[in-house]
């Protein structure tokens, strides 16, 4: 631990840039000496008046004792997105074929004006983002 008693040492960090977002995984240490992990989203919202861009952050304290829950939940829920895709009801990146980006230029030409001229149509299906959840 350092000197004058911080109590959040940082002992490990990991960033993983998705798309738009950047994840960040760090790993500090309490008073007691005890780990535990700080999960965090950012994503750039704009510029200040200063011409900084300027970023929204979401955090997560993950403790230790929580880490097998929290997995479990993290792999039910991978498994139930995977399973819904498999129906083929859903966008997937992962399962994009040219059989799929045909049914989905299709699905544009025949859709309203207003849906085909939005942002969403113009982005590719890698761009999901949790705005769209």
């Amino acid at each position: 631990m350092a000197e004058g008693g911080n109590y959040r040492d940082d002992v490990f960090s990991r960033e993983v840039r998705a798309g738009k977002r950047k994840y960040f995984f760090d790993v500090k240490t309490t008073r007691g000496n005890d780990l535990f992990m700080t999960i965090t989203e950012s994503k750039r919202s704009g510029f200040s008046d200063s011409g900084q861009a300027s970023y929204e952050k979401h955090k997560i304290f993950l403790y230790k004792e929580d880490f097998d829950k929290f997995i479990e939940g993290l792999e039910d829920t991978i498994n139930h997105i995977r399973q819904l895709q498999d129906t083929g009801d859903f966008r997937s990146s992962e399962f994009a074929t040219s059989e799929n980006e045909n049914s989905e230029s299709n699905l544009a030409q025949t859709a309203p004006a207003a849906e085909s001229s939005s942002e969403e149509s113009t982005t590719s299906s890698s761009d999901i983002s949790f705005d769209d959840l």
